[in-house]
């Protein structure tokens, strides 16, 4: 039986960064494991006044919020080795249960909160998002919301592509307007050794096709580039792609979770990616789309098209964050580094009202201090010291 919802309103908006004794000047760690100093956090009333939507919420160091990313399903039929490997993601592994996930109404309950302050952009993810039975109705709920000024919310996905060339033109109708396709190598032993469930490159690039033929775009295609595994495809998916209709994305490999075995001697920094592609397929680079874009954008000098690179290891871009994140179970999440999160979904089936629930959520932003890039190498350290987990890419996605 959940807490009186005044009681749950009140703990999560004060427990969050205040867990533990009241704050008496002795720097005692936050749930991401570094001090209230080094973070330059403060306490937050305990009764925290109601927060009106305007279209705007900023958190500790001005950034707003803009982008939410959802994720609809813990499961995936892939077992990449970066993110679910099959050794710790296995045939006995217990994945969540029906009742406990989101339903698509409070999905939709908290995206059009979120909205009204100041979400333009919802992403729904993973585990692989079009195995959530029946994710067109969820889509058509979102693509409805509008924000305050009645402009239309960005709706995309991303996917491993593996059921996209049979959900594309239902999802499109639904009204989703962007895909991104995970895709690590085009040589088919490499992707069945990073996906792990022997899943041909083939079938992806169909889906990728069909995704395009029914209006579905820009389709921007992820590389996770692991060293020593698929860094020598780094070239041969830039020329693939060139001169296609798809955005190539070559992401560093991250420190995500705690499964994936992470060293940074696997990391191939972006400027390497660009370099060995710069050698070959000249390019050049250009400004970014909007403020707070993950990727870094270089074209082709001969206008073959474009491509990006995400280098959240050595060159963060936490200063710019915007997003984010709420797991398939309902737990909000203000970076993708993060060990914890706060449960939306308790108050709501406790019966909070939606003004409630939006001055928690306002809250939680506005106390946001996330940089866990930027201090990785100290937040790491701190984070054995205290022997706590960060959370795994497939539950709150990417």
């Amino acid at each position: 039986m959940h807490p009186p919802v005044r009681v749950l309103i009140s703990t999560l908006a004060t427990t969050r960064l205040t867990s533990g004794p009241a704050y008496a000047g002795a720097a005692p760690v936050n749930k991401e494991g570094l001090s209230r100093e080094q973070w330059g956090v403060h306490p937050v009333n305990s009764q925290p006044e109601p927060v009106t939507s305007t279209g705007m919420v900023s958190d500790r160091r001005n950034r707003p919020l803009r982008d939410l990313r959802i994720s609809v399903t813990d499961r995936c039929n892939f077992r990449c080795v970066y993110c679910m490997p099959k050794q710790i993601f296995g045939r006995d592994f217990t994945f969540m249960e029906r009742d406990e996930l989101l339903t698509f109404e409070e999905i939709t309950r908290l995206a059009r909160i979120a909205v009204a302050h100041g979400v333009q952009k919802i992403r729904l993810t993973g585990g692989e998002p079009l195995l959530r039975k029946g994710l067109e109705e969820l889509v058509s709920m979102l693509s409805a919301l509008r924000t305050p000024n009645g402009q239309e919310i960005d709706i995309a996905l991303t996917t491993n592509g593996s059921a996209l060339a049979v959900k594309a033109k239902s999802l499109k109708d639904a009204g989703l307007k962007r895909v991104t396709v995970s895709l690590d190598s085009l040589e088919d032993a490499t992707f069945k050794a990073v996906n792990d469930v022997d899943f041909p490159v083939a079938k992806v690039l169909e889906g990728i096709d069909e995704a395009y033929s029914v209006g579905l775009g820009p389709i921007k295609i992820n590389m996770v580039v692991k060293g020593g595994q698929n860094d020598q495809d780094i070239v041969p998916m830039a020329r693939h792609f060139k001169g296609s209709p798809y955005i190539l994305r070559l992401i560093e490999f991250m420190d995500v979770g705690n499964s994936n075995g992470w060293q940074m001697t696997q990391v191939v920094p972006s400027a390497e990616v660009i370099s060995r592609i710069n050698a070959q397929l000249p390019v050049e680079e250009v400004a970014s789309n909007y403020p707070g874009e993950t990727s870094a954008r270089w074209r082709y000098r001969d206008g073959g098209g474009e491509i990006g690179v995400i280098s959240s290891v050595t060159q963060s871009f936490c200063h710019s964050c915007t997003r984010v994140r709420v797991s398939t179970e309902g737990k909000l999440f203000t970076c993708l580094f993060a060990t914890e999160g706060d449960d939306l979904r308790a108050l709501m089936r406790g019966g909070c009202s939606d003004e409630q629930l939006s001055s928690v959520m306002a809250h939680i932003w506005r106390e946001r201090t996330d940089r866990y890039s930027e201090l990785r190498s100290a937040k790491t350290s701190e984070l054995h010291a205290t022997g706590k987990k960060k959370i795994e890419m497939s539950y709150i996605g990417g």
